[in-house]
């Protein structure tokens, strides 16, 4: 009898274990502090993960996870989305992305004026990476694979160089149709939106009805218009009411790139700039602004010449310059400082040239030094070495004020954007010049201006690195830690996470991040990249699945 009943109890048991299961997930995430994505106050919790998705939130501690993280005294975010990355091509050469994943960054937003397609191509064959499509683009980099995930607008340059080449004058009807068609074609294909830098040639070419007549297009999707304005500088006023305007009569909602004001002369227009987008807001437009915490920018020192010289190409651009009569125009024109005074050659810092030779001369001298040293004044030794190399070039300007971008920094509708490619400390990259912003953005953000600086809280810096982007885009179930979300996540120490990249030694890693996952894979693992390739293509509102 007694014998009967053990066996009983002992049935009851199992039958009660058997009942009540122990739930089990693929990722715990114990004990960090969650910094949800929202802007309300941190909490500790537990975080499981199955698959991709956040499964639960809360108290874990009878359950169970095949991989466990100790998050305990670390804040946990939702993956930062970097706003604006340059990094199409790094990406392609080196998937790991290295420098922005040591920062947390799980999203690169790409397509700054430029985008990886539409593209024509003189091959007969889409082979090796010969895409021809936005969608070609992404299932060509899918195949390469990628840590972080990816998204990209398309470049109203990238459309107009395809219709028009880089011609200087206004689209035919059939023409506007075509780029029209072209625009509707890659907001099915995932495009976030339409994006213009119309402070470049061939990019300022276009009147801002032809752009309208593009985000127009893009605003039928639900899109984006974002831009890289006209002028950041005299005429930075004016680019804001073009912005608007589009804005206005697309009917789409429309963010700054890299808010900011150069040249001291007017860096007192810090009010008016601010005053412009709360107006442009209260009266219904939905603008909103991106940045990189840096008082210096990054861009091509083609930059410093008259756009209409560099019609048709650099090819033609260089031509036009080893004419006598019409260099001499183009140094007029910049001396006189047309469209706009260009910067001292003391502010600008040469960041390299395609030859070795000049960048064995040259890298890292500001270009009075390299004036000095060629014999002839800055613009004139300019226009030498871009036809000496056949490239652009790249250098870094020193153009903006400490306060201006504290200023920027607080708004509450600021989000970030690196705007430089996403690097490794491979071979490959070793030629590469770059800005800082690369290696540093996002930590510096926490770091110098949150946590030392307390110019903004925690919670609310890391909402403007996820949630904000997030909701902008359109995009859904990513930007904060929720169930259901994807299992996009940064956890880091809040009290070491800092940038270590300067302008003398900008490939140096930040610091402070410790682990990574992209869609529920650990990517980053106590500071030490995993080599796991989870990321993903996230498309815009408009995509069309075929």
């Amino acid at each position: 009898m007694r014998l009967l009943t053990a066996i009983i109890v002992c049935l009851i048991v199992i039958l009660f274990i058997q009942a009540v299961k122990v739930p089990a997930y693929d990722v715990i995430i114990r004990q960090g502090t969650l910094y949800d994505g929202s802007g309300n106050k941190p909490y500790v919790a537990d975080i499981g993960i199955n698959s991709d998705t956040i499964a639960a939130i809360g108290n874990l501690s009878a359950a169970t996870g095949k991989t466990e993280i100790d998050a305990k005294g670390l804040a946990v975010a939702p993956g930062f989305i970097n706003m604006l990355s340059m990094a199409e091509r790094s990406l392609l050469m080196d998937g790991r992305s290295m420098s922005d994943i040591k920062q947390g960054v799980t999203l690169e937003v790409m397509g700054e004026g430029w985008s990886a397609g539409p593209a024509k191509r003189k091959s007969p064959k889409p082979i090796d990476s010969l895409w021809t499509t936005l969608d070609g683009y992404f299932k060509w980099l899918m195949k390469k694979g990628t840590s972080t995930n990816v998204a990209s607008f398309v470049g109203a340059t990238t459309v107009r160089n395809y219709v028009l080449g880089q011609e200087n004058r206004k689209p035919t009807a059939a023409e506007q149709q075509k780029m029209n068609d072209l625009v509707r074609e890659a907001m099915e294909q995932g495009a976030m939106g339409l994006s213009t830098s119309l402070i470049y040639a061939p990019a300022d070419f276009a009147s801002t009805e032809e752009i309208i007549s593009l985000a127009s297009e893009a605003a039928k999707y639900n899109g984006m218009y974002i831009t890289h304005m006209r002028s950041e500088s005299d005429n930075i006023l004016k680019a804001l009411n073009e912005t608007f305007r589009i804005a206005n009569d697309a009917g789409i909602r429309t963010e700054i790139y890299h808010l900011k004001i150069n040249h001291d002369r007017n860096w007192n227009k810090i009010d008016q700039v601010l005053s412009k987008i709360d107006s442009a807001q209260k009266a219904g437009l939905k603008i909103t602004a991106n940045m990189y915490p840096y008082a210096a920018s990054n861009t091509a020192l083609t930059a410093r010449l008259p756009t209409w010289v560099q019609e048709g190409g650099a090819g033609e651009m260089r031509k036009r310059l080893r004419n006598p009569a019409t260099r001499k125009k183009v140094l007029e024109e910049m001396r006189l400082g047309i469209p706009t005074k260009n910067s001292d050659p003391k502010s600008v810092v040469i960041l390299g040239f395609r030859l070795d030779s000049l960048n064995k001369l040259y890298r890292g001298k500001r270009l009075d030094e390299v004036a000095a040293m060629h014999g002839k004044d800055a613009d004139e030794t300019l226009l030498d070495l871009l036809i000496k190399d056949r490239s652009p070039g790249a250098g870094v300007y020193h153009l903006q004020t400490e306060d201006n971008v504290r200023r920027i920094f607080k708004q509450p509708y600021v989000s970030f954007g690196s705007d430089g490619a996403s690097f490794s400390d491979a071979k490959i990259f070793e030629e590469w010049g770059t800005h800082p912003r690369a290696f540093g953005t996002f930590a510096r953000a926490i770091g110098k201006y949150s946590r030392e600086e307390k110019l903004v809280s925690l919670q609310e810096i890391i909402r403007r690195m996820t949630s904000l982007p997030a909701n902008n885009l359109n995009i859904k179930n990513r930007g904060k830690l929720q169930a259901g979300y994807y299992a996009d996540i940064a956890i880091f120490d809040a009290e070491q996470i800092i940038d270590k990249a300067t302008y003398d030694e900008p490939k140096q890693y930040a610091v402070g991040m410790r682990h990574v996952l992209v869609n529920g894979t650990p990517v980053l693992v106590n500071g030490v990249h995993t080599g796991a390739m989870p990321g993903r293509v996230v498309r815009g509102p408009g995509w069309k699945k075929k």
